[in-house]
C-alpha cells in the first residue's frame, strides 16, 4: 500500500488527506488521461447518487509547469479526498491487480476515519458494543457471500474463517487466537477484543465480502485465498501506519457479554423522578 501513501498530500491547515488525480493515474496503470477522466466522472456520479456533494470530494485545480522554452503550461487536475479515491477505485478496471489494491486501501482508510469520527463521541465500551454489533451483521453477509462462492458445509466455513484470521493475525488461526487470549472453550474471541481489534476484523469482513461479490469468486479454494489476501492487506496497512498488530493488542477487562448485561440492567432500572 506504499504506492498510495507515497503520493498522499495533507492540507497543513485542516489536516485533510488528499490525492491528485494526475499522480494517481499512473499508479492505477492508466496511460491516457482521457480514459482516467472517464473513471473520475463515473466516481462523481456515484458520489452524487449517494446523496453527497461531489464538489466536497472532487476539487478541480490547475497546475503550472515550466516549459523548456521558458514558457509556462497550465494543465487541469483534480484534488480528491480518500472517499473520492475509493469511488475512483470502485469504478476502475477490475482486471488490474492494482485496482483491487486501491479498493482495499481506500476502503479501509475511509472506514477507519468513520470509526475514528465516532470514537470522538463514544467511550471505549460503547465503541466496542457498536462495532461488535456491526461486525455480527457483516459476518452474516460474509457467510452469505461465501455460500454463494461454494463454501457450504460448516467445516468448510470454519476453514474459510481461519484463512481470514491467518492473513490478519500473521498466521494465527482462530484456535491460536483463542489460546493467546486465554479464553475458555465457550468464550468467543470477538467478544474479548477492544475497539481497535474489532475494527480491524470489521475491515477484513467487509472487504472480503465485497471482493467475493465484485469479482464473482467461485470455489472454496479461491474464496479461502481471497479471505486470506484481504486479511494480509489489512495487516499491511496497520503495519505501514505504525499500528499495533492485532495479536499484540491487550484484552479488555470486560467481555462484550458483560457489557451487554450491564447495558440491559440500566435499561431495566426504574426511572428516578426525585433524583
Amino acid at each position: 500500500m506504499e504506492l498510495f501513501e507515497g503520493i498522499k498530500h495533507i492540507n497543513p491547515k485542516s489536516g485533510v488527506e488528499y490525492w491528485f488525480a494526475r499522480e494517481l493515474q499512473p499508479v492505477l496503470e492508466y496511460t491516457e488521461w482521457r480514459n482516467f477522466t472517464t473513471v473520475i466522472t463515473k466516481a462523481k456520479d456515484a458520489c452524487k447518487g449517494s446523496g453527497i456533494n461531489d464538489s466536497e470530494h472532487f476539487v478541480d485545480v490547475n497546475k503550472s509547469y515550466e516549459m523548456p522554452n521558458g514558457g509556462v503550461r497550465k494543465i487541469g487536475d483534480v484534488a480528491m479526498t480518500r472517499y473520492a479515491c475509493y469511488l475512483v477505485a470502485q469504478n476502475g478496471d477490475t482486471r488490474k491487480e492494482v485496482i483491487a489494491q486501491a479498493q482495499t486501501y481506500f476502503a479501509v482508510q475511509t472506514r477507519r476515519q468513520e470509526l475514528a469520527d465516532k470514537a470522538i463521541e463514544l467511550p471505549e465500551d460503547e465503541r466496542r458494543l457498536a462495532i461488535r454489533a456491526e461486525l455480527a451483521q457483516h459476518n452474516t453477509q460474509l457467510a452469505d457471500a461465501a455460500r454463494s462462492a461454494g463454501v457450504i458445509e460448516p467445516l468448510d466455513y470454519a476453514i474459510f474463517q481461519n484463512e481470514g484470521y491467518k492473513g490478519l493475525y500473521g498466521g494465527l488461526t482462530a484456535k491460536d487466537i483463542h489460546i493467546r487470549k486465554k479464553l475458555k472453550k465457550s468464550q468467543q474471541i470477538l467478544d474479548h477484543m477492544g475497539s481497535t481489534e474489532l475494527a480491524a476484523n470489521l475491515f477484513r469482513a467487509t472487504q472480503t465480502e465485497e471482493k467475493i461479490k465484485r469479482e464473482k469468486i467461485r470455489g472454496k479454494v479461491k474464496a479461502n485465498e481471497a479471505h486470506k489476501e484481504i486479511g494480509r492487506k489489512v495487516r499491511q496497512i496497520i503495519k505501514e501506519m505504525g499500528g499495533t498488530m492485532p495479536e499484540d493488542l491487550p484484552n479488555p477487562d470486560k467481555s462484550i457479554k458483560q457489557l451487554e448485561r450491564e447495558q440491559q440492567k440500566k435499561l431495566e432500572s426504574p426511572i428516578d423522578l426525585e433524583g
